[in-house]
């Protein structure tokens, strides 16, 4: 795609609706609506943002969490389901990326789950976090190599990652190596106070000089009223305060526009897609800046499989079996996995990252 793009973005923060089943997903709908009045192309809204997330679990001890989290699951969404049809339909009816954060269940388990929604509609990637932080693992299982990647929208390549993510500098490669040009930031807010705000705007910053890349960071809020019905312990309350930065930052480490803190509302910007060429063009740390010789990154692309065929014959211990590697495999000459090395969109060998494949 060419750089002479302008895209507006719009990253949203709002209260969740913590009393209706399906009031969080019209919020949604409203917010798509009114970004798109606004001329946004792309949007992004918070972690498991619907219905909420769950907040619960990090002020109520283990033995009182079980009726919230079963509420959780009674109103967390199916993908694809109601919600993705809507969501799509919204999309579609107003020419917009969407990147919506959802607690995804898949029968027995719920899941952090990043969803990206092409311009027409289409369901791009379905990605969960790969390891839900602190009180989370309490509520969500874990997600798997397959969601780090970075797929072709309307606006251009985007990549997402939810909240201390951010912190894996190696899940962070792996979208760079990708080439992604804007980046999907996810984070709970109302939380922890506001060092988790300082923190998030050091690392969002961070990413968005180090890929080179735009980085839209939604974070999420709750009324005073909301605070106090998620906490009855008025001690515990300042939990669940602050966290709050949500911003538009652009290749070059600058916000683009004053990033929101405690309060509602919905924070626009301009990007200019040719920033990205002109910071890679001083620092490609995935090009003419890395060293893959050196230093290179294992990712096991794979989905994950709870059920496996066993290998029944010396060939089949040569490659993958459905999705599993035989104890005596050995990595083929220049990458790990039964394809070789990864390529470049040009078919050359790319040294930089060796993946895993079935």
């Amino acid at each position: 795609m060419s750089d002479n793009r302008i895209v507006r973005a719009a990253a949203v923060q709002i209260a969740p609706d913590l009393d209706r089943p399906d009031g969080t997903g019209e919020r949604v709908l409203n917010a798509i609506a009114e970004a798109a009045a606004k001329g946004a192309r792309f949007m992004v809204f918070p972690e498991t943002f619907v219905p909420y997330y769950p907040y619960f679990s990090f002020v109520l001890p283990p033995a009182m969490q079980g009726a919230e989290h079963l509420k959780l699951y009674e109103r967390a969404p199916t993908v694809p389901g109601p919600l993705t049809q809507a969501v799509a339909a919204a999309a579609r009816r107003h020419g917009a990326v969407v990147v919506l954060g959802v607690n995804e269940r898949d029968h027995g388990s719920l899941y952090n789950t990043q969803l990206v929604f092409d311009a027409d509609g289409s369901l791009k990637l379905k990605r969960r976090k790969i390891t839900p932080t602190y009180h989370e693992r309490m509520i969500w299982g874990q997600g798997d190599g397959a969601g780090l990647d970075v797929v072709e929208t309307a606006v251009g390549r985007v990549g997402a990652l939810a909240c201390w993510e951010h912190y894996n500098p190696l899940a962070r490669y792996a979208l760079m190596a990708r080439h992604e040009e804007i980046h999907a930031a996810q984070f709970p807010g109302s939380l922890v106070g506001q060092i988790f705000a300082d923190q998030m705007e050091v690392t969002i910053r961070h990413h968005a000089l180090e890929a080179a890349c735009f980085v839209v960071n939604a974070t999420g809020w709750l009324t005073d009223a909301q605070v106090a019905q998620v906490c009855p312990d008025e001690r515990l309350r300042g939990a669940c305060r602050g966290g709050n930065c949500t911003a538009i930052v652009s290749p070059e480490g600058r916000h683009l526009a004053d990033p929101l803190g405690p309060g509602e509302g919905i924070l626009i910007a301009d990007m200019d897609l040719a920033l990205v060429t002109k910071r890679k063009r001083m620092m490609d740390s995935v090009g003419h800046y890395a060293r893959p010789e050196l230093l290179s990154l294992v990712h096991d692309d794979r989905p994950a499989s709870f059920v496996h065929r066993p290998i029944r014959s010396q060939s089949a211990s040569r490659s993958l079996d459905h999705e599993q590697f035989s104890a005596s495999d050995e990595p083929p000459p220049g990458g790990v996995g039964s394809d070789g090395p990864d390529r470049n969109t040009d078919g050359a060998p790319d040294q930089r990252v060796a993946i895993l494949r079935r």
